[in-house]
């Protein structure tokens, strides 16, 4: 581990809706490095163009240039170039939001999503981190790994009650999963956001395992849950068996103990 990398990305990684500038205390405070170290590594990124100093106010904030690493991941990356023109189709063909997701340890990472113009909230974008554990696209992931590696998941996961209707105690969790796995689709309601329902289905690599999952987000002011599962479900099963490389492992259903 070279510790200056670590500590670089630390501070870039600290800026968010919450802290889209910060002073150089504040880089101190939110990082944990002393304010010569802090001092030393703004310099830096500011010298290599991934942060930007105010003259006036000696505020940092993340320049565009920052961009060019997710830039060169879409471009690099198989499966969102093999995903794209599906989810270009299913936004066309919904009008919903549809979204292309990895898992990252306990979290869902969004790495290709299509807005739509009937969204309730734009929070959500490529990039966005949300836990897996509520999500219909992580409850997709988790349903097409080994139970017990989807189990340990969960158990390590920050779970809280998001939201007033988040199913966050492990029995609700493992019942989902255990509905996911079954049905070969995730449907979730209110669990991250209020009024929102997500469909997903996971794609499946050369190993027979979960790699990914699409999914499609509607406001319940469009439709019940029950119309976006007869509507939606089939669609995205139909896209991630295009997008699978191999056949899913079957999984036990018998309830683990939790």
């Amino acid at each position: 581990m070279v510790k200056s990398v670590e500590k670089a990305v630390r501070i870039l990684g600290a800026f968010s809706n919450g802290q889209p500038t910060m002073s150089l205390a504040d880089v101190a405070a939110l990082t944990g490095l002393d304010k010569s170290g802090s001092q030393r590594f703004t310099h830096t990124l500011v010298q290599l163009g991934l942060l930007r100093k105010d003259p006036d106010t000696k505020r940092f904030e993340l320049t565009a240039r920052v961009l060019e690493f997710g830039a060169n991941f879409t471009r690099s990356n198989e499966l969102v170039r093999a995903a794209a023109p599906h989810l270009l189709n299913l936004s066309k063909t919904t009008e919903e939001a549809v979204s292309l997701t990895v898992l990252d340890d306990t979290d869902i990472v969004y790495i290709q999503r299509l807005v739509s113009r009937n969204m309730l909230t734009t929070d959500v974008i490529t990039g966005t981190r949300l836990p897996a554990y509520c999500t219909a696209p992580g409850l997709a992931l988790l349903s097409g790994m080994p139970r017990a590696e989807a189990l340990a998941i969960i158990q390590r996961s920050d779970r809280k009650p998001i939201t007033p209707k988040t199913k966050w105690a492990m029995d609700e969790i493992v019942e989902q999963l255990e509905l996911t796995a079954e049905h070969g689709y995730a449907l979730v309601v209110d669990q991250i956001y209020l009024n929102d329902i997500s469909v997903a289905a996971p794609v499946y690599g050369v190993n027979g395992r979960s790699i990914a999952a699409v999914s499609i987000g509607v406001s319940k002011l469009r439709c019940t849950p029950e119309e976006a599962r007869k509507r939606f479900a089939p669609l995205l099963i139909t896209v991630a068996e295009a997008l699978s490389h191999g056949r899913p492992q079957p999984r036990d259903l018998k309830r683990p103990q939790a």
